[in-house]
């Protein structure tokens, strides 16, 4: 028999190499997927049918729920997914994350190094980052069995000690307890997946009943919710109750599998025995049965679950619309003049969002709230989604045969949509200084601070000059503009003098200087753009 630091060594490096070849290899699913995963979820929400077969497929890539309640709540946020269209995801994700289950129990443990051995030749030894992604797929693959097995081995030993014979004999008389116990481990581990192979571990060795085993895989799912819970803490409404759903439908089921628990335990036996399964197979079986007979009850009712979390997590919330609204391509055909009207219109969301996007990172600069800088994240997303669609969408316009007016408008709008998009990349640059300036605890100056805003409202005030020149094609508000870019110019100069001074005479750390010099530096960028987009609009009216 071993010694007891033994079994807890090979035990927890075994659940490291468990969770190491998890993780592994959900990333490298998704190298492959791209993304791909995201489109998935964006398109083939339409109706909760959907959302729960989107949830299935992007769970067994990412081969985490959490990680997909985690980007559902990121698509709630961003408008490409209303709450109830999120919660037929979730409820997918809780199937989609069973298939590791049913893996483990094809029982090819004996097989774990030599694919390994498979996946690291792909990794080390292949130049293509095609082949390194489906190598580290492989490699994740190989340790997660690998890990399942030590975790076995170490775990021998625990079929002699009276006191979890004892525990387990508990459990089956008291479902409840295995249910906490479940739910305790899960949270501990931050994975279901790795208590659901403990779990099959266990039974295969003889070491728990399938009465007791039952209660901690419905105790697991409830734990697997923690993930998304704390990710949802200090985050925006929507995020609170996507998170709120998640626990909500775990405990529905568990309660409704507890009322009639003899009723399941005697259809797995059935199963096992008909189908002649293995025991890791049993306990996937067991834990498929639970999660889709829990989609089945639930599927009907989630505009009730979408009721109760709205009124449990009370509020509004704002969210941008990533999407596009006006770029219909049945124009880009009938009538080329009118697409480009089209994408016009977009276009002018994108600047909008950028002028939107510049006041949440100035609101972020003065009072440090998280909130202002999400949003002005989430601008930043917005204005990169359109990008893409836009420029799709005038490439597909300059197909056709264009007159020369509209030929103009078609390349003042391409490199509108550029410039627009750069602005975004300096918002988020100067969100990550004042990440850093918090992170580091730099202190600015409340001369600094002065210079800065007197800085961002002038950038704001041309930015904003320069997007009416586009809306209105006027020429002398973007003359007026290129004026406004020659006293940011200057103004950076003198700012730039000003703190080197401040910071000669110590008023002001080095660490703080490099942060207002880069600050006054993506501000002086987002001029230079604001020039380029009113320059356009001159090369428009002439």
């Amino acid at each position: 028999m071993l010694d007891l630091q033994s079994i807890l060594f090979i035990f927890l490096g075994g659940l490291g190499i468990f969770l190491f070849g998890i993780k592994f290899m959900g990333d490298g699913l998704q190298k492959i997927a791209g993304e791909r995963l995201r489109d998935l979820l964006d398109k083939f929400t339409t109706n909760p049918v959907m959302g729960v077969l989107a949830g299935i497929v992007v769970t067994i890539l990412l081969q985490t729920s959490s990680g997909t309640t985690v980007l559902t709540i990121g698509l709630v946020n961003a408008g490409f997914m209303t709450l109830q269209q999120a919660i037929g995801v979730i409820m997918g994700a809780n199937v989609g994350t069973t298939a590791t289950a049913f893996i483990i129990g094809f029982k090819i443990t004996e097989y774990a190094l030599p694919i390994i051995a498979i996946g690291a030749a792909l990794i080390f030894f292949l130049k293509n980052k095609k082949a390194n992604n489906y190598g580290q797929v492989i490699f994740g693959f190989g340790a997660l069995f690998y890990g399942l097995d030590l975790m076995g081995e170490g775990l021998k030993p625990l079929r002699e000690l009276q006191a979890f014979t004892d525990l387990t004999i508990s459990m089956g008389e008291t479902p409840l307890l295995g249910v906490l116990i479940g739910t305790i481990f899960t949270v501990a581990v931050q994975s279901s997946t790795a208590s659901i192979g403990l779990l099959q571990q266990l039974y295969d060795q003889g070491a728990m009943e399938l009465v007791a085993v039952l209660p901690v895989l419905f105790g697991d799912n409830i734990g697997t919710t923690i993930t998304a819970v704390l990710a949802a803490i200090g985050a925006s409404v929507a995020a609170k109750r996507a998170a709120l759903t998640h626990v909500i439908f775990n405990l529905i089921g568990t309660i409704i599998v507890l009322i009639v628990f003899p009723l399941f335990l005697n259809l797995i036996t059935f199963l096992a025995v008909e189908l002649n399964l293995n025991r890791p197979m049993t306990v996937a079986f067991a834990h498929g049965i639970f999660n889709v007979s829990n989609v089945i009850i639930q599927l009907p009712f989630i505009a009730v679950l979408a009721l109760i979390v709205t009124k449990l997590v009370p509020g509004d919330d704002y969210f941008v619309e990533y999407k596009a609204k006006h770029l219909d391509p049945m124009f880009i055909g009938s009538s080329p003049a009118i697409a480009l009207g089209q994408a016009k219109q977009e276009v002018l969301r994108m600047a909008d969002f950028s002028e939107k996007g510049l006041y949440e990172v100035s609101q972020y600069l003065e009072t440090g709230t998280k909130r202002h800088a999400e949003m002005a994240i989430q601008f930043e997303e917005a204005i990169n989604n359109l990008d893409r669609k836009i420029t799709d969408y005038l490439i597909l316009i300059s197909s056709r045969s264009l007159s020369g007016a509209d030929s103009r408008m078609h390349s003042m709008l391409m490199d509108t949509v550029r410039d627009i998009e750069r602005i975004g990349d300096h918002i988020e640059n100067i969100v990550e200084l004042k990440d850093y300036q918090k992170t580091n605890k730099v202190n600015l100056s409340e001369t600094a601070f002065d210079d800065l805003r007197e800085m961002f409202d002038l950038t704001m005030s041309t930015l904003k000059e320069a997007i009416q020149s586009l809306e209105f094609v006027d020429g002398d508000m973007a003359r007026s503009v290129l004026e406004k870019e020659e006293k940011i110019d200057q103004m950076e100069r003198k700012l730039r003098k000003q703190h080197i001074q401040r910071v000669n005479e110590g008023r002001c750390s080095g660490a703080a200087g490099i942060v207002f010099v880069d600050i006054v530096s993506n501000l002086e960028r987002i001029g230079d753009h604001s020039v380029n987009i009113a320059e356009a609009v001159i090369g428009e009216v002439r």
